[in-house]
């Protein structure tokens, strides 16, 4: 059965940009949800020195928990190519962390949509700075994992790779042992795309997943993908919240995942109104998962 993890998406400011929480903070509120592991983020402030690296990974595992995932955000859609060089090298650090970590997944990204950046041309550069990972990767025992996303907290644009057609042409300009995908469903509604179309077109290449799900605020479905699919800022017409009573059909996303032999990390990446939210999500998820990769 798939094991399961959280991300702190409700403290991403405490642990990344004010400090007002510490790790062991968050290792310490998470670890009564009865998780097997936490996905970290490359930007948490106590990460800044290595020297900590094997003491973020002790207090995690000290709880009974690993870490599995490193979330990380490479922009490689940069245009200068001095700019695209420094990103390399963040991304080959990172993937250094991970292994300190103890993680086995450590995440990509195309970078983000600049306008004066044609689809040929992203897709040639972002391609050649994954690959130019891939040694590193290898060296270190860890898997890049790319996600359909839609962007990172602290960007100004969308995801390079952030429409359907654009990410499944990336991930089938990469094969190597250790590349595959990061499957997040709700990320394809925000690109106006469909998440079950999507899993069916990668899900031989899904080594994790993001759970995750998004409410409609106003309007249909239809609206969202005529009027804000790939719009730059985050999309009015959505919400986080609990997973379970969004938009998401996680029975039919297990069911394709189990269908392909998925045994790997699933991690959530929601509880943004709180811990009681993040409790309820667990719960929901760990049924799912008990349901269709029964013992």
């Amino acid at each position: 059965m798939p094991r399961l993890a959280a991300f702190p998406k409700a403290f991403m400011q405490a642990l990344c940009k004010d400090g007002s929480m510490t790790l062991r903070e968050w290792v310490d509120l998470a670890a009564p949800l009865g998780l097997d592991g936490l996905e970290y983020y490359s930007g948490m402030l106590e990460l800044a020195d290595p020297q900590r690296w094997p003491e973020a990974r002790r207090t995690v595992e000290s709880r009974g928990m690993v870490i599995p995932m490193l979330c990380c955000s490479p922009d490689f859609s940069q245009p200068d190519p001095a700019l695209r060089k420094l990103e390399i090298e963040k991304e080959k650090n990172w993937i250094r962390m991970a292994a300190t970590l103890g993680a086995g997944y450590c995440r990509v990204l195309s970078g983000q949509r600049r306008p004066q950046l044609t689809k040929d041309q992203g897709l040639q550069i972002v391609q050649e700075n994954i690959e130019a990972c891939l040694p590193e990767a290898e060296k270190c025992g860890v898997t890049l994992i790319i996600e359909n996303h839609y962007k990172d907290d602290f960007w100004e644009y969308p995801e390079f790779a952030q429409k359907m057609d654009v990410f499944c042409e990336l991930v089938d300009r990469i094969h190597h042992p250790r590349f595959g995908v990061n499957y997040d469903p709700s990320n394809a509604f925000l690109a106006g795309d469909d998440p079950l179309e999507l899993l069916r077109r990668v899900k031989h290449r899904v080594v994790t997943m993001h759970a995750s799900d998004r409410y409609l605020l106003s309007g249909t479905l239809e609206d969202l993908r005529k009027e804000e699919g790939g719009a730059l800022g985050y999309a009015k017409r959505l919400s986080h919240g609990e997973i379970g009573k969004g938009l998401n059909d996680y029975d039919a996303i297990f069911s394709e995942l189990r269908g392909v032999g998925f045994d790997s990390w699933v991690s959530i990446e929601d509880g943004v109104d709180g811990m009681e939210q993040l409790a309820g999500s667990v719960r929901f998820v760990r049924g799912k998962l008990k349901q269709h990769w029964p013992a």
